[in-house]
Order: structure tokens, then sequence, then C-alpha cells
């Protein structure tokens, strides 16, 4: 079958056709190299896996690390707000249904208001916060979590399959990993849904997307609500298998860590 022609643009600028024979990326997400060129929009190309249904933006029209920054600034997420707070109730309540009593977590990608965090403490428990830009101190990566959160962040991972992978070896066996990103469910609407608007959104993910991560990693994945997913870490066995098998390629280590939950709840 002919392959499309992949779209290389720099955002803003005129679009050019990259040659017939160029090699595709290969997924961010599960590392398979089978992916295919899905379309391009407002001078962005996009790709998406067949394997795991993962949908990504061209890793060479990423936004830099300053870009980031100064779109999560635009966000006004305060720790007093309830309009924000009932936003993450979608994840905190079927956490905190599940969770003993006292557990220790992680908020991974909190952002400049971890709203969450505070909730959580609420609850009884406690939550340590790491973000890139706005709680920096590697400190909360070096111990290991009865349930880790990350609310509004895995679209904004470069190299997800880096991600995961540090977040499991983060998971206590037993441990609940607890991620909230909007679902991408539908080709025909993706050039003009609002969460692919965001230029700091380089992958979007499926229900099917997570279930695929689960069974990479040996977890089980159980998604409550729409746009949530728990993933639960078993109490022993096997670490999961060296990505590779399959033609995937092992992801590289010591990858660069995004920050999340800079989203506008309005947009929702």
């Amino acid at each position: 079958m002919r392959q499309h022609a992949a779209t290389s643009v720099q955002p803003g600028g005129s679009a050019t056709s990259a040659s017939e024979g160029a090699a595709p990326p290969a997924c961010p997400v599960c590392q398979s190299p089978g992916t295919h060129y899905l379309m391009a929009v407002a001078g962005y190309g996009y790709w998406r896996c067949p394997h795991c249904q993962a949908r990504f933006m061209d890793p060479h029209q990423r936004p830099d690390r300053q870009a980031e920054y100064e779109r999560y600034c635009e966000h006004d997420n305060r720790v007093d707000d309830p309009r924000y707070r009932r936003f993450l109730a979608k994840l905190a309540d079927p956490l905190l249904e599940r969770l003993a009593p006292r557990r220790r977590g992680l908020d991974y990608g909190c952002g400049p208001g971890p709203a969450l965090a505070a909730m959580l403490e609420e609850a009884g428990h406690e939550v340590a916060l790491y973000d890139p830009f706005f709680y920096p101190d590697p400190a909360p990566l070096s111990r290991r979590y009865d349930f880790i959160t990350c609310t509004e962040t895995a679209e904004h991972f470069h190299r997800p399959a880096a991600e995961l992978e540090r977040l499991d070896a983060l998971l206590r066996p037993g441990g609940i990993l607890a991620i909230m990103t909007c679902f991408q469910t539908d080709d025909d609407h993706f050039a003009g849904w609002h969460y692919r608007r965001d230029p700091t959104h380089v992958v979007f993910y499926r229900a099917a997307t997570l279930h695929t991560l689960a069974g990479r990693f040996g977890w089980s994945c159980e998604i409550p609500v729409k746009d949530i997913a728990l993933m639960h870490k078993p109490e022993g066995g096997p670490g999961p298998p060296p990505l590779g098998a399959g033609g995937a390629a092992t992801p590289a280590r010591g990858a660069r860590t995004t920050p999340g939950r800079k989203v506008d709840h309005d947009e929702r």
C-alpha cells in the first residue's frame, strides 16, 4: 500500500511534503515502528500507532522547554479553587475509594497549584510533589509509593515509554497509578478537538492504549469513568519484559520528564 507522505513543517510556517521513502517515527508510547501518518493540522503533523492506538505529534515539532513553560504559566489552577477541585474529583473520588488509610503517594507533574495533593492529604494520605518546572527537587524520585497520580500530565510526555518505566519503578507492588487524560476517540473530529489545539499536548491516548500499556507492565487497567485509568500493580511476580519483542525498541533511559496538569479545567 502506498504510504502517505508525512508533512514536515514548523508551527506557523509553510508545509513541505516529506520524501515518499521517509521512515515513520516509532510510537513514543509502545515503541512500535509501524506507525502511519494521520493528518496535518494548523502546521503540525500527527501520526497514529495501529498497535497501541495512540496518536502523537510529529517528534520534530514538539515544543521546546521555554515554550512549554510559557504555556503552563497561562493557566490559573489554584489549590483553593472549588471548580478546579471538582474537576480533579473525577480522579480523586475513585482513587480514594480504593486506597487503604494513610497511604503514601506522589503527585507526578503536579504543576504550580497542587490541588489534588491537597485533596488527598485532607483525606489522610501523605503526598510528595514532583514537577520539573514548579517542584523540581528530585528527592521524591528516590522513594517508592503506594499510589502515584498523573493528572493532565501524560499528554505532555515527549517519551512516554520511558516515563511509564520510571513510574513503574516508583510504584510499590500492590500500588495504584492513577492517570487522568482526555481520551481520544474519533479521528474524524481530531482536527477540531480542543485537546489537540494545545501545542504542549503531544501524545493522545485511547482506552485501548492504556490497556496495552497495562499488559506490557503486567498491571491490570480499570477505567471507572471516561478519561480516568487506574493501573493496579500486582503484589508480586516478574517485572515488565524488555521492550523490543515483536520489533519494538528499548526506550532510552534518562528521558526528559515533562510536566502536567497545566490544563484549564474550563476546556473540558
